[in-house]
Parts: structure tokens; C-alpha cells; sequence
């Protein structure tokens, strides 16, 4: 067995560390939504013979996504790599996954799983996106681990270095960086625990399905700041792609949360039994 800055080589077999956080993630992820379960009155097995379902439509929304947004660095003379070369789409250990793929990916598996089972769909999703935002803010140390997710050049006393070989083309002269992976999986902290106590605090007020949209409006707010200081996205014009996409979630979000509160009770009624 050998190890180097990337992972652990076993004979044959190559584990990176960046599968390791991510796994470690989803295992966190996983058990404080069975916990949460339980104290809700549902079913924590459910959490378990449903992990899969949500892991694998969000992997596979996770890699779709960069796929059809891949990073300006990554194209060949101006095409899409991976319309360039089709196999690199299975090329996962190359790196390449968005979060917003990934959510539309695993709420599906979730939906279908809530379906098959009969289970409150917008319960199990509020049990979910807690634990989903701890999952973030451990996954983005698989970022620090690879070198990447880093902003623009910088001197601040908490820079990271970022070795010459993983510096983008034009900052080959700067050595130290914004660490975005730090900064969100630092939010992403205080947002999850701001769901937690949200669900303690105000278990009487909110509605099934409430923690997802204020999960919606969380994360796009922060991804669309750290955005600004991102280098290496493709965009519209003076916003990137991930910009417009949580501009967009954030205000449907938000809107549909006021628009639920404002409600008739007989909708309401009907909207908690999905």
C-alpha cells in the first residue's frame, strides 16, 4: 500500500481521498436524517433501503450538470470536451460534479422511493436537507484535498497555497488563493444548523416541504456571492452559468414559500399530504 497527496493506492485498486469525504458526507448525512426520523414518528429504516435510490439519480444529476456546464478551461478549441471526446462523461475520477444536478437527481430518487413505498414525500424531504447541507460542508474537503475550488488571488492571513501544476492558465504568477471551499463548507455549517433549530423553534409554523425551500434560498445565496470571486466559469455576460441558476432558485423558492403561508387551510391540507 502507498499513498500520495491524492489518495491510497491498493495494488490494482486507487481510492482517492475525495471519494472518502464524500462518502463520509452522505454516511453523516444519512444518520442524522435517520435520527431526525425517528423523532418525527417515521419509519428511520426507510433511510437506509432508500439511500441508494437518492445517491444514484444524484450522482449521475451531479455529473450531468457539468457536463453541460463544464469549465472554460476544459474546452477544446471552444467545444464542449465532452462533446469532443463522449467517454470522458464516465470519467468521474477526473473530477466533475454539480451540486445542482445533484439535487434535482436525488429529490427524483427520493419521489420515486416515496412512491413505491408510500411514504410522505415532502416529509422525508424536510428529514433530508439538513443532513444534505452537512454533506456539503464535508464533501467541499474533497476540493482542499485536490487543489481546486479556490477564488481569486489573494494575500489574507487564511489564503491557501495552490501548487503550480493546479493553477488555472494566467495565474500561474500568484501562489495563494480565496479557499471558496472553505467559505461554503463554512456556510453550509451554519446552514444546516439553522434548518435544525428552524424544525425546533418553529416546528408549529412550518409546513411539510418548508426546509427544502429555505434550503433553496440558503445555498444559492451563498453560491451566487462566492460566484463573484470564482475564477474558471462560464456564464451570461457579467453573471456565471451557477449565478443565474441560483438567482432563479432562490426567488422561485422564496416565492413559493410566501405564496404557501398565504394559503387556505384546505389547500394546505392537501399540499402536506404529498
Amino acid at each position: 500500500m502507498t499513498i500520495d497527496q491524492y489518495g491510497i493506492h491498493l495494488g490494482f485498486l486507487y481510492i482517492r481521498f475525495y471519494a472518502l469525504i464524500a462518502i463520509t458526507g452522505a454516511l453523516f448525512a444519512s444518520w442524522l436524517t435517520a435520527r431526525r426520523a425517528m423523532t418525527h414518528g417515521l419509519d428511520a429504516t426507510h433511510v437506509w433501503d432508500g439511500l441508494f435510490w437518492a445517491l444514484v439519480p444524484g450522482l449521475i444529476g451531479a455529473r450531468l450538470y457539468h457536463v453541460l456546464t463544464p469549465s472554460p478551461s476544459m474546452w477544446i478549441n471552444g467545444q464542449n470536451p465532452y462533446v469532443v471526446e463522449p467517454l470522458r462523461i464516465f470519467a468521474i475520477w477526473e473530477g466533475g460534479l454539480g451540486i445542482y444536478g445533484a439535487i434535482v437527481g436525488g429529490a427524483l430518487g427520493i419521489y420515486l422511493y416515496a412512491r413505491r413505498h408510500d411514504q410522505p414525500l415532502l416529509k422525508w424531504i424536510d428529514m433530508v436537507v439538513p443532513g444534505l447541507a452537512f454533506a456539503q460542508a464535508i464533501g467541499r474537503w474533497g476540493n482542499f484535498v485536490n487543489h481546486e475550488l479556490y477564488g481569486a488571488p489573494t494575500t489574507l492571513p487564511w489564503a491557501i497555497y495552490i501548487p503550480p501544476a493546479n493553477r488555472l492558465p494566467g495565474y500561474e504568477a500568484y501562489s495563494t488563493f480565496h479557499p471558496l471551499f472553505l467559505y461554503e463548507s463554512l456556510w453550509n455549517i451554519a446552514a444546516g444548523l439553522f434548518l435544525l433549530w428552524l424544525d425546533r423553534k418553529y416546528s408549529n409554523w412550518l409546513k411539510p416541504g418548508d426546509l427544502l425551500l429555505i434550503y433553496l434560498m440558503e445555498y444559492p445565496l451563498i453560491r451566487f456571492l462566492l460566484d463573484f470571486i470564482r475564477l474558471d466559469s462560464n456564464g451570461f455576460g457579467a453573471l456565471t452559468t451557477a449565478q443565474v441558476v441560483s438567482l432563479i432558485t432562490f426567488l422561485v423558492a422564496g416565492g413559493v414559500l410566501i405564496w404557501r403561508h398565504r394559503q387556505p387551510a384546505q389547500r394546505q391540507t392537501a399540499a402536506e399530504g404529498l
